[in-house]
C-alpha cells in the first residue's frame, strides 16, 4: 500500500517510523508540508505543499492519506479543505498497539506504540490515540480526538469531538469530556467536563471556559 503523509513535524517523524515498522505491508510514496514550495521526487519520495494531495489522489486513486499533525484544530481545518473521501484516508496501527476485535477505528485515525482499546470502543476519524494511552471497554471517541502518551479512559467514558486528554490523564468510568475541552497533564477527572474548557489537577477542576475567555478578552478592550 503507498501512503502520503501530510504534515513535516515531530508527530509525522513518529508515524514515519510506524510505516517503517510494517514496511512489507505499506510505503511512504509522498510526504506533504507547506514548508515546500513545489511537489519534487526526492529519492523517489515526492515532497510539495499539502495541496498537492488532491492532484496525488486525482492521478492515483489507490494512494492513502494520513494527516500527520498533532493540533486537533489543524488536522479538522485540513481534512475539511482537503475534501477527500474517508476511504482515501488510511488507520495505522502499530505493532505493538493492543485492539480488541470488537473495536472500531475511524478512517485517518493513528495508534500509537503500546495504546490499548478494549472492546466494543468506538474511535472516530482523524483522531491520536498515543503511545502507552488506555482507552478501555465502551468508550465513545470523537472525531479528531487526541488521548495523549500514558492517559488513561476508563470504561464507558465519552470524549466528544475535538478533545485533547493530555499525558498521564485519568479519566474515571460513565464521565464525559466536551467537545474541544482539554485536560491537562496528570488529571484526574471524577466529573464531567464542559465543551471547550480546560480542566486540570487532581481532581480536575475547570480552569477556563470558551465563554470566560471571550469574557476576558472584552473586558481587556473595554
Amino acid at each position: 500500500m503507498e501512503l502520503v503523509i501530510i504534515g513535516a513535524g515531530g508527530h509525522s517523524k513518529v508515524i514515519q517510523d510506524m510505516i517503517h515498522c510494517v514496511s512489507d505491508l505499506c510505503e511512504i510514496r509522498a510526504i506533504l508540508d507547506d514548508k515546500y514550495d513545489v511537489l519534487s521526487s526526492v529519492h523517489g519520495i515526492y515532497e510539495g505543499p499539502i495541496a498537492s494531495a488532491n492532484y496525488l489522489h486525482s492521478v492515483n486513486s489507490n494512494l492513502k492519506f494520513v494527516i500527520a499533525i498533532g493540533n486537533n484544530r489543524i488536522r479538522r481545518l485540513l481534512a475539511k479543505k482537503l475534501g477527500l473521501p474517508d476511504d482515501a484516508y488510511i488507520s495505522l496501527i502499530h505493532p505493538t498497539a493492543v485492539v480488541s476485535p470488537s473495536a472500531r477505528i475511524g478512517s485517518g485515525t493513528v495508534v500509537m506504540p503500546n495504546a490499548v482499546i478494549n472492546a466494543d470502543a468506538i474511535i472516530g476519524r482523524h483522531a491520536i490515540i498515543n503511545t502507552g494511552a488506555i482507552v478501555e471497554h465502551d468508550n465513545a471517541i470523537g472525531d479528531y480526538v487526541h488521548v495523549a502518551p500514558h492517559a488513561t479512559l476508563t470504561g464507558s467514558v465519552t470524549a466528544e469531538e475535538g478533545s485533547m486528554i493530555g499525558a498521564g490523564a485519568t479519566v474515571i468510568p460513565g464521565r464525559t469530556i466536551g467537545e474541544w475541552a482539554i485536560i491537562g497533564a496528570g488529571a484526574s477527572v471524577i466529573n464531567n467536563i464542559s465543551p471547550q474548557s480546560t480542566a486540570v489537577g487532581t481532581p480536575a477542576v475547570i480552569i477556563k471556559t470558551a465563554s470566560n475567555e471571550a469574557e476576558t478578552e472584552a473586558s481587556k478592550s473595554a
